[in-house]
């Protein structure tokens, strides 16, 4: 019997006692020198190093590689991306953070890229082509998979459009995202919304609570980019507990170049302190 995505979801967040998800976002520069190798065998001794070290329960409960980050050093850094996923299946949900979103075809070419070729649990898409764009990703929910809308994101520039008034509704934008999110409703279909926007991210789990319909959400910024995690944990215990392990707080830079910001040489050690770190401002009990 297949286990659906939201049951992974579930299953890892009460096995590791954690709703954190730690993104993969390797930059060479930023990974200690003593680590040596081509740029693929760097980008996986550094991760796996961290990864292995961090313990089984409180710890984390999902990894999410970002495509660019990997992208952006070529066949070396996507084969090092490919050994993260391939290490890690089936101990985390992998959640492929590419952005997708185009034509019915074209999504269905993605999808079958993500989910066939890279072995993703689930994956991050953009849902401004409509619904025959996320359609071709539903429809392989049933064999386990996920994927997430872009909503509300955490970056600066979200405002730029995400916040704009609908003329018909006299909503924010990313309000009508969320309605259609949950009119395509299908089990394994969540949302992208910023830790950096408390009160967007209440708006959200208030509708979705309303609704009924198990929604994860994933929330990416309690790290470098500033988001409380205390707040997060606060918001979610209140307004989503029947469903906390669905859900995912991300936090990537924060995690594995603590090293650098706490100025020690030991990046394993830095990493497992800000995983602790989180883990214990969430202080949300699944």
């Amino acid at each position: 019997m297949t286990v659906l995505y939201t049951e992974k979801l579930a299953m890892a967040a009460e096995r590791h006692d954690s709703l954190l998800c730690f993104g993969l976002d390797p930059v060479l520069e930023k990974i200690p020198s003593s680590i040596k190798g081509s740029p693929r065998e760097r980008i996986v001794k550094f991760y796996s190093t961290i990864i292995d070290s961090i313990p089984e329960n409180p710890g984390i409960s999902a990894l999410k590689p970002n495509y660019a980050f990997f992208a952006q050093y070529g066949w070396d850094g996507l084969q090092a991306m490919q050994d993260l996923i391939y290490r890690y299946y089936g101990r985390y949900p992998v959640i492929l953070d590419v952005k997708r979103g185009d034509i019915g075809t074209t999504s269905a070419a993605y999808a079958k890229e993500c989910y066939d070729f890279w072995g993703a649990d689930a994956v991050t898409l953009s849902p401004f082509m409509g619904h025959d764009s996320v359609k071709p990703f539903i429809d392989r929910f049933g064999e386990g998979r996920g994927a997430y809308l872009l909503c509300r994101t955490s970056n600066a520039g979200a405002a730029d459009f995400q916040e704009l008034t609908v003329k018909e509704s006299k909503r924010s934008l990313y309000l009508e995202v969320l309605d259609k999110a949950l009119q395509w409703h299908a089990d394994g279909l969540g949302l992208v919304v910023g830790a950096t926007a408390p009160v967007e991210l209440e708006a959200v789990l208030k509708a979705i609570s309303k609704k009924g319909q198990p929604t994860p959400l994933l929330i990416p910024g309690v790290g470098t980019q500033g988001g409380s995690p205390e707040e997060v944990g606060r918001i979610l215990c209140a307004l989503d507990h029947s469903h906390l392990g669905l859900h995912r707080i991300n936090a990537s830079s924060s995690i594995a170049y603590g090293y650098l910001k706490a100025n020690v040489s030991d990046h394993v050690e830095a990493a497992l302190n800000e995983i602790a770190r989180i883990n214990r401002a969430l202080d949300c009990r699944l």
